[in-house]
């Protein structure tokens, strides 16, 4: 092990990649549905998904990479994942928005160690301050991201769309070296 925590996350790029195999082939229609009226889209939900990763990682964290993706500034300049009166994505600008962010996650967690997961960042809101571990952010983004996998697959399929499994019955262990 070459001290980063990747190896330790190494599955987390499966999943999302199979987010990403999931929405490949979607349409405009396709990333258009929703359960109800009072849900998001899929593509709000890919939006808030990828733009997620984004702010807590660079916004909070600073590490680098926003400039990259389409959220180069979440956290004072919201886009099409938190504003759905805007135009919507393409198929494949949705795509990419899971691959840029992915980027920022997998460089982080090769620059990141087991000494450094306990490592702070404040985040000033309306409340007031709050503190955030490396450790509590990561555990935030991976069960964000499965929640929402979850909420995009239940889209499709109530749509009579084929949804997507992030741990199908053949899915094999991760090479923990990546």
């Amino acid at each position: 092990m070459d001290g980063s925590i990747f190896p330790l996350y190494a599955d987390w790029k499966r999943y999302n990649d199979r987010i990403i195999d999931g929405l490949r082939p979607l349409t405009p229609a396709d990333l258009a549905l929703e359960v109800g009226a009072d849900h998001w889209p899929v593509y709000g939900i890919v939006g808030h998904v990828a733009g997620a990763r984004v702010f807590w990682l660079c916004s909070v964290f600073g590490e680098p990479g926003a400039d990259t993706t389409p959220f180069p500034d979440p956290a004072t300049r919201p886009g099409w994942e938190d504003d759905l009166s805007l135009p919507p994505p393409s198929p494949a600008e949705v795509v990419e928005a899971m691959d840029s962010t992915w980027r920022i996650v997998e460089a982080t967690l090769r620059r990141w160690t087991p000494d450094t997961l306990q490592d702070t960042a404040e985040r000033r809101t309306s409340n007031g301050v709050q503190l955030h571990t490396r450790q509590s952010v990561l555990l935030r983004l991976i069960t964000h991201d499965a929640y929402h996998a979850g909420e995009i697959a239940l889209t499709l399929g109530s749509n009579g769309r084929t949804g997507f499994d992030l741990w199908p019955p053949a899915f094999p262990p991760a090479d923990p070296v990546g």
